[in-house]
């Protein structure tokens, strides 16, 4: 039988009595409806998964290393020789003699578990794992003095590092962006890099490695792509994204939906490959609204950038500025300044609280902010505004008598990415919110104020300096 010339279109009854798909129970229950798919479509990525959520590869949800380290079951042979083992520790203090295929089992399952929290862990996070493995299976404890764990801890490091190679091959994102490549500008397609701080190695600039791992607190430093997407669908989908970021009318679901499968191509891009701010303005241009800055933080770290900042905020302004004014005669008249001028405000007292309390921590803190925090006039060209502002907050008042503010500006590499912004604690929000989605350093000159802001007020990150831990001390003794 000859079949029609004509296209041929599927229709599709959907019932919700019927589907006993998986996904049915985290899916929104739809009136029976006739659908006409065009099947030249079907197999695309956006039809396939238009009609439940995206399928999206695996995303960390834990933001700490937990304590104690869940350590898992083996399999059910390992599971009986631990028991036995076990047994005999405890009646006759003897340990297990481990053959190769035990520790092997050990070690893979412990890579895995550990791998799933965390793709670079730290020395005592190792030592973490190597101590309740041992608390837990008391036989695995090594005989002599010591730890009695420290075998152990050495074997999961290198076990982590061969399963990280084997990730790398099968084509982990988080792994492979550390293939060590020269970095010239055939490899990086023209995309111009930033110069950053923490470059370290041998053969000069051009030669140096840098581990690109997590070292703020980042729980998805970088994930793999959604299921059924490939690396030219997400491609197809971001030019989509900076079509919609041309228009009058957003469609800002449209963004938001695309932004949140496109999360691994992105972060891939600003981590790999460390292009200026201009080359990710051209690119993914919604990556600055300020929606998509509060969602790629939290898609980041797991936090919520500005429900977490505010609260911390609030909580810790009060005793901030009572420590300022303890210990003002001990700084320059910077200190005593900003305390006199937040003396004299008459409207918006707790908006004014807020903004002394995080103006006064680069003073309290040593740190000159003079190229970060600054103002400007209205009327100044905007070239006068940015003109050698590699990272800062730019407060636009209306003239120079009244000092009233009529906008705060972010402005990253001398270009305007934010304006708008309602005031000043949260453009800083914004700030330290901008620095993790395009993974960018603190600023030198400001490194132990945002350092505070993520240990003290974010609670990102259990390590921190000397400077920053004595001042986290004078500023919970108040």
């Amino acid at each position: 039988m000859d079949l029609p010339s004509e296209k041929a279109v599927l229709h599709i009854l959907w019932s919700n009595e019927d589907i006993s798909s998986p996904l049915q129970a985290s899916t929104p229950t739809r009136p029976s409806s006739i659908s006409s798919l065009d099947t030249a479509s079907i197999g695309s990525p956006d039809s396939s998964h238009s009609l439940s959520s995206v399928i999206r590869a695996h995303r960390r949800s834990i933001s700490q290393w937990p304590t104690p380290f869940p350590i898992p079951m083996f399999s059910y042979d390992v599971e009986l020789i631990l028991r036995k083992g076990n047994e005999t520790f405890k009646k006759m203090g003897m340990t297990l003699s481990v053959t190769r295929d035990v520790k092997i089992e050990i070690l893979e399952k412990l890579a895995q578990e550990i791998f799933a929290v965390k793709a670079y862990p730290e020395k005592h996070e190792y030592e973490s794992v190597a101590a309740e493995l041992v608390k837990k299976h008391p036989c695995l404890k090594e005989p002599g003095g010591g730890t009695g764990y420290a075998g152990w801890t050495t074997s999961i490091k290198f076990k982590i590092g061969n399963y990280r190679s084997k990730l790398r091959q099968a084509g982990c994102n988080e792994v492979s962006v550390n293939r060590r490549t020269r970095r010239d500008g055939e490899e990086d397609h023209g995309v111009n890099r930033r110069r950053r701080d923490d470059d370290d190695g041998i053969g000069g600039s051009e030669g140096k490695f840098t581990l690109k791992k997590p070292k703020r607190g980042e729980v998805n430093h970088v994930s793999d792509h959604p299921e059924s997407y490939t690396e030219k669908d997400l491609e197809d989908l971001r030019s989509l994204l900076v079509e919609a970021m041309t228009k009058k009318n957003k469609d800002m679901e449209f963004i938001r939906d695309k932004m949140d499968i496109t999360f691994s191509l992105w972060r891939k891009e600003v981590v790999e490959v460390e292009p200026m701010v201009t080359e990710v303005l051209e690119r993914w241009p919604g990556l600055f609204l300020e929606e998509q800055i509060c969602k790629e933080f939290t898609r980041v770290t797991t936090k919520d950038l500005l429900g977490t900042f505010r609260a911390a905020l609030h909580m810790f302004t009060p005793r901030l500025l009572k420590l300022y004014r303890a210990r003002k005669g001990a700084f320059s008249r910077d200190m005593e300044k900003l305390l006199e001028e937040l003396g004299e405000q008459t409207s918006d007292i707790a908006l004014h609280r807020r903004q002394a309390a995080l103006e006064g921590l680069p003073i309290f803190l040593r740190e000159n902010a003079d190229k970060f925090y600054r103002t400007c006039l209205a009327t100044d060209p905007e070239d006068r505004w940015t003109k050698g502002v590699q990272m800062g907050v730019l407060t636009v008042l209306e003239d120079d008598t009244q000092h009233t503010v009529i906008d705060n500006v972010l402005v990253l590499e001398e270009i305007v990415v934010l304006r708008d912004v309602p005031d000043f604690p949260t453009a800083l929000a914004y700030v330290f919110g901008l620095l993790y989605a395009l993974n960018m350093e603190f600023p030198k000159e400001l490194k132990y104020t945002f350092e505070k802001i993520q240990h003290i007020f974010m609670e990102m990150s259990t390590d921190c300096s000397q400077r920053v831990r004595s001042f986290k001390m004078k500023l919970l003794s108040q």
